[in-house]
């Protein structure tokens, strides 16, 4: 049995960049080892609503982006940042742009596949071994690992020097994240694992039959949203379980902590941001003239359906009837989240190895040589570049860690 020099486990964009920089920096034998039949299933997943790599803002705005984790994120970009996630992509022929959003995408030219595909056969001239269709099983030993061949069923260990974890999170299970990982961590190596929970995903609110059938899935643009004391701006969606769109998903942190079991959380719309509490009244105290709410609405304010419908759902008749109590409303009113999206169907999620079970080099407390690097560890971002840029940043660190760990 050939027995590599680092073994990599998880064949996602944090593997995978690790595999690259370990290479690049002339490390021999690193071997990579996916269980799916391909590598970067998650990441492919991922451009399929538009392929976002990073974001194009100022880098120093980067760290507020992860929560509770700014001060080791704000670590992790000064080795590979989005300029150099940027570069990195152009050294694989794949350029790309800043969107209007300042999320950074490929140039319409390249596909996902393109890219990883460009980036395998990189690694492949590297000399890094990636085997597919190989399960990590566990540990044997202090440094050995157990992996099955999936194809043969047949049963294993590799004893390398040195191990990255890079096994993902526990949503899109069908692409091989399935979080299953976690408990042969805890009972093999004893590390505590936070248990996961859905972050970037859709919120559920238990709209009546004659909304979800006259509504269905409709878009409200240029709107805020507001849990406590974070509010984000965009375009959500009405959808027939209750609310998706970036701004929803921003919040998901804030939801989580708000909801509690049968009470719901207080998230709040406004429907006209831009415009001052004074001037929405101003406006719905201009004379009706006979017109019906929806009309006025329109004519007033520029809200057209479902504005209507979405507010005889979730109000009194006597407040719509009301100006100020409908001003009032127009711009915090109060959508009952009941819960959030299942775990699998969530973008990313909370949860995984503490910051506490790892050192400054991304490596477990508990068993050296062991690295952790990617969504196994308990971290959260919104969308907009910054989930897959925290990937290729801790990536990024745990390879310089791992070089730091063979030298001795």
């Amino acid at each position: 049995m050939h027995h590599p020099n680092v073994a990599i486990i998880g064949g996602g964009p944090a593997g995978l960049l690790a595999a690259q920089h370990l290479a690049e920096a002339g490390v021999p034998g690193v071997a990579v080892y996916e269980a799916q039949a391909t590598a970067g299933r998650k990441f492919l997943v991922a451009g399929h609503g538009g392929f976002n790599l990073t974001n194009g803002e100022p880098v120093a705005a980067f760290g507020p982006r992860y929560g509770a984790r700014q001060t080791d994120f704000e670590q992790f970009l000064t080795g590979f940042g989005p300029a150099e996630l940027r570069r990195w992509a152009a050294e694989l022929g794949i350029e790309t742009y800043v969107g209007s959003s300042g999320r950074v995408f490929p140039t319409e030219a390249h596909k996902p596949a393109q890219l990883l595909r460009a980036w395998l056969q990189r690694l492949a001239a590297l000399g890094v071994a990636v085997h597919t269709r190989q399960r990590w099983l566990g540990f044997c030993g202090p440094g050995g690992l157990r992996l099955r061949d999936e194809r043969s069923g047949a049963e294993y260990e590799v004893r390398p020097r040195a191990t990255l974890l890079a096994l993902g999170g526990a949503s899109w299970a069908k692409t091989g994240s399935d979080g299953r990982w976690a408990a042969v961590l805890t009972q093999e190596a004893g590390v505590p694992v936070a248990a996961f929970e859905p972050s970037n995903c859709g919120a559920e609110v238990a709209w009546s039959a004659y909304f979800r059938e006259k509504v269905g899935r409709a878009p409200l643009k240029n709107v805020a949203l507001r849990c406590g004391a974070a509010e984000v701006r965009g375009e959500i969606m009405l959808t027939d379980y209750g609310l998706e769109g970036t701004p929803v998903y921003a919040l998901t942190p804030a939801l989580r902590a708000a909801l509690q079991p049968g009470t719901g959380a207080p998230l709040l719309l406004n429907l006209k941001p831009d415009l001052a509490p004074a001037d929405v009244l101003r406006r719905l105290q201009q004379p009706r003239r006979g017109r019906s709410l929806p009309e006025h609405l329109r004519q007033t304010l520029r809200l057209g359906p479902p504005v209507p419908t979405l507010l005889r759902e979730l109000v009194p008749a006597a407040a719509l009837a009301e100006p100020a109590q409908l001003a009032a409303l127009l711009q915090a009113l109060p959508l009952p989240v009941t819960g959030l999206r299942p775990l699998d169907e969530a973008i990313s999620t909370a949860g995984g190895v503490p910051f506490a079970e790892v050192d400054a080099h991304l490596m477990l407390r508990r068993r050296p040589g062991t690295f952790v690097a990617g969504e196994m560890l308990d971290w959260e971002a919104p969308t907009g570049g910054y989930l897959l840029q925290g990937c290729f940043s801790t990536g990024a660190w745990a390879a310089r860690g791992i070089r730091e760990w063979l030298q001795g």
